[in-house]
């Protein structure tokens, strides 16, 4: 596995994605690196009758990468968690999914977005949704307590995606499913953008290869089923430079947990 020997300051990293992801949640009709809202959704995949079962106002501060509910099936009574659920688009969708007998679960690090998921929650009458604060790297859930885990342009903000791919295997339960859209890179990324916490929170700097990427969800004892590429581009010159020269992309993919993990200890 080739990994960058320089990473971005965590801190920093961290102070960037909350003031991103806030203005996402307060501003939704600002200017980002990417797109937002319901022509970002249609155009990758979610048909109209899902995002008709959506509060409006979780769609609009909608920045997934891919979809990814085709692979993941629509099984009724699960428990799916989703791992930086932002303002709760696609565990509106979920919890739609799984019907009035499961249960779906949010983490996030944004203040403002688990407050904005929880109040549309509240307003739009929809139980068996929760939110809670926490991080991606260290899941506050029991072991084996899952179904499913989604997740949608997340583990790519993540500097350990490692420990991140650990916590889903460990809170899965046997042959629990992974079902995720994110963004990663067919070349290594230079050390200047790999240490650019700019370009990390706007789901560039931490991309990483696309081999990699699968290598770590293949140590945390998961294994690949399906991956496909997804139409999604980004807005800025400086973002659009990075994936044309690097080869950054979107894709979408299915893992299911079959075995205890092969490289290191999950959190």
């Amino acid at each position: 596995m080739t990994t960058n020997q320089i990473t971005v300051d965590a801190k920093a990293l961290e102070a960037k994605v909350k003031e991103m992801y806030r203005d996402v949640a307060l501003q939704p009709h600002g200017t980002f690196h990417f797109e937002l809202g319901e022509p970002l959704a249609r155009r990758l995949g979610y048909p109209d009758v899902d995002l008709s079962a959506i509060p409006p106002g979780a769609v609009e501060s909608f920045a997934g990468v891919g979809y990814f509910f085709d692979l993941a099936a629509r099984r009724s009574g699960e428990r799916v968690l989703d791992l930086g659920s932002g303002s709760g688009t696609d565990a509106f969708l979920a919890r739609h999914l799984v019907g009035e007998t499961g249960n779906v679960i949010g983490i996030d690090i944004s203040a403002e977005q688990l407050t904005k998921a929880r109040r549309l929650a509240d307003e739009n009458g929809v139980s068996g949704v929760e939110f809670r604060e926490g991080r991606i790297e260290a899941v506050p859930l029991e072991d084996a307590s899952v179904d499913c885990v989604i997740s949608n342009g997340v583990i790519n903000l993540s500097p350990d995606k490692a420990a991140v791919f650990a916590e889903i295997s460990r809170v899965l339960r046997p042959e629990g499913r992974l079902a995720i859209a994110d963004i990663v890179s067919e070349h290594q990324l230079t050390d200047a953008i790999v240490a650019d916490a700019d370009l990390w929170a706007s789901c560039i700097g931490g991309a990483a290869q696309r081999d990699d990427y699968r290598a770590f969800i293949e140590a945390a004892g998961m294994h690949v089923l399906r991956e496909h590429d997804n139409d999604y581009a980004f807005l800025s010159p400086r973002a659009r430079s990075a994936t044309s020269t690097y080869g950054v992309t979107s894709i979408s993919l299915l893992a299911v947990k079959t075995t205890t993990p092969t490289g290191g200890e999950s959190s």
